[in-house]
C-alpha cells in the first residue's frame, strides 16, 4: 500500500468536555469523509502502538513524563493549563498518539509504505519539552523525528507546519538542533504569540496576517519554505498537518481552502521525491470545523496517496 493510515480507538476516548473544540468528533469527521470518498479502502490501516517512555524521553524529561502520568485523573478532568485537560482516558490516548508517529517512521523507513498519515489526538505541536499547552500533551511529531534520528541515523530531517497557530513546542525542542529544519506558516499576532522573530538558519518561521488567503499562503511557501528545503535536502519529511486555517474554521482568520492543502502537499511531495526517497510522515494537528476538517484531510491524504 502507498499510504498508511494510523490511528487508535483510544484517541476517540480523550474527551475534554462537550464544549471543547478539540473533541472526539474530529476523528469521526475525518473517517466519514475518507469512507464516503472510497479512499479509506485503499489505505494501509494500522493501530497505533503505545510510545515507550524511552521514546518519549528523547523529547520530554523523565520528570515531565512522570508528572503527566501522576496527573491522570481517576474521574473528572485534570487541567494541565487553561485549555488542556486530561480525562481518565487521556493518558492512553497521549501515549498512542506519540506511538503512531513512531510506527509511521518505522513503516516508511523500512519501505513498507511510501508515506503515512497519523489521525491522532491529542495533537502535539504546542507541547514544549516540559510544558503541556494548547490542547497538546506530548509533542508527537518531535517524538517521531527524534526516533528517525536515533534509530535510523538520519542527519537531515525537515518538518513543515501549516497549522494556523505557530508550533512553539516544536520550535523550542529543535531550535538549537541543526539536524532538524522547521518550516512554519502561522497567523501572527495570534496564539501562542511567538515565532515572528525567533527563527534561524534552520527554523524558517513565516508569520502571516489575519485574512491570509490561498494565493498569499502559496506565495509564502514558494518564497520561504521551498528554497530553504532545497538547500537543506532533507532525508525525511514530516508534516504538522493543521487544518484550522480553513476559511470555514472560526478558530482563526485565515481563508484557506481544500485546494490549498492539496497544493502544499503536492509541493512537499516533490521535495520528498527529490531528496528523501519519497519518505513523508504527516501528523494531524488542528482543525475544528468538522466538515471543513474532513474535506481538508481528504484532499491532503488523497494528494499523499496518489502515485
Amino acid at each position: 500500500m502507498h499510504t498508511a493510515y494510523i490511528s487508535h480507538p483510544a484517541c476517540l476516548k480523550h474527551d475534554m468536555g462537550d464544549m471543547h473544540p478539540e473533541g472526539p468528533a474530529r476523528l469521526r469527521a475525518i473517517e466519514d469523509q475518507l469512507i464516503a470518498s472510497g479512499l479509506m479502502h485503499f489505505l494501509n490501516h494500522q493501530d497505533a502502538p503505545r510510545a515507550t517512555d524511552e521514546q518519549l524521553a528523547r523529547v520530554h524529561p523523565p520528570a515531565y513524563i512522570e508528572r503527566i502520568n501522576e496527573m491522570a485523573p481517576a474521574s473528572g478532568l485534570a487541567y494541565l493549563d487553561g485549555d488542556t485537560a486530561m480525562c481518565p482516558d487521556t493518558l492512553e490516548a497521549a501515549y498512542r498518539a506519540a506511538g503512531a508517529v513512531v510506527l509511521a517512521v518505522d513503516l516508511v523507513m523500512k519501505g513498507e509504505v511510501e508515506n503515512a498519515f497519523c489521525a491522532i489526538r491529542p495533537p502535539g505541536h504546542h507541547a514544549e519539552s516540559a510544558r503541556a499547552m494548547g490542547f497538546c500533551i506530548f509533542n508527537n511529531i518531535a517524538v517521531g523525528v527524534k526516533h528517525a534520528i536515533a534509530h535510523y541515523g538520519l542527519q537531515r530531517v525537515a518538518i513543515a507546519d501549516f497549522d494556523v497557530h505557530h508550533g512553539n513546542g516544536t520550535e523550542q525542542i529543535f531550535h538549537d538542533d541543526p539536524r532538524v529544519m522547521l518550516c512554519s506558516t502561522f497567523q501572527h499576532p495570534y496564539y501562542p504569540g511567538c515565532g515572528a522573530d525567533s527563527g534561524n538558519d534552520h527554523i524558517i518561521n513565516v508569520p502571516l496576517p489575519a485574512g491570509t488567503d490561498g494565493p498569499a499562503f502559496r506565495a509564502a511557501v514558494e518564497t520561504h519554505w521551498l528554497p530553504a528545503l532545497e538547500r537543506f535536502q532533507p532525508q525525511m519529511l514530516f508534516i504538522s498537518a493543521g487544518f484550522d486555517g480553513h476559511w470555514e474554521d472560526d478558530m482563526a482568520q485565515f481563508k484557506l481552502r481544500e485546494t490549498d492543502y492539496a497544493w502544499v502537499t503536492y509541493e512537499l511531495k516533490k521535495i520528498a521525491v527529490k531528496y528523501a526517497e519519497e519518505r513523508i510522515v504527516s501528523v494531524l494537528e488542528g482543525g475544528y470545523e468538522l466538515h471543513a476538517l474532513g474535506r481538508s484531510v481528504l484532499a491532503h491524504v488523497k494528494a499523499l496517496s496518489e502515485l
